[in-house]
């Protein structure tokens, strides 16, 4: 599958199942007197070249964008690294490989990643990422709903699992 379908895909699957508005930065700021209406109007949502982005990323977790019912969020791996076999209950969890290889573990099946494979973890899956590879495995998830609190910005893995906030119903659009 091309690169061009995987994000028509995933734009898709983001418009479709999680209501993510994906642009409307020409709109000013709404005073807060106004209606639901206009509120959802305002809403910038986040545009950014995705792949640039998570290729310059160095940071273990870097969370770009919170919505209510989603969240965008770059990863890099150092070679040898993973992100700790964890399970969301409630999470749905979406990885797009854009540097490096690696392998995921989801629910006992081990499957072999590299650069431009997508995953799904669907909630409640025990799941694991490693990067198996010489170079840093670079990529980026979609948490739905959000999983950390917004803005969080971890350079390393021990940083991360010394302290992470979770979610705490802040967005971005409502923090700027």
């Amino acid at each position: 599958m091309t690169m061009p379908k995987i994000f028509a895909l995933t734009a898709i699957a983001l418009v479709s199942c999680c209501g993510f508005a994906l642009a409307q930065s020409q709109n000013a700021p709404v005073p807060a007197d106004t209606s639901k209406a206009q509120v959802k109007q305002s809403l910038k949502g986040f545009v950014g070249n995705i792949s640039n982005l998570t290729e310059k990323n160095s940071d273990f977790r870097h969370v770009l964008y919170t919505g209510k019912n989603l969240q965008l969020v770059l990863m890099s791996l150092k070679p040898g690294e993973d992100i700790g076999e964890e399970v969301h209950d409630n999470v749905d969890q979406f990885f797009r490989i854009e540097e490096g290889s690696g392998e995921v573990i989801i629910n006992g099946h081990l499957s072999s990643v590299k650069s431009e494979d997508a995953i799904v973890v669907p909630a409640g899956a025990r799941h694991n990422l490693k990067n198996t590879g010489t170079k840093p495995l670079r990529l980026y998830t979609l948490y739905a709903p959000p999983q950390h609190q917004d803005k969080t910005v971890r350079a390393t893995k021990r940083e991360a699992e010394a302290s992470e906030p979770h979610f705490d119903g802040k967005t971005t659009e409502a923090s700027d």
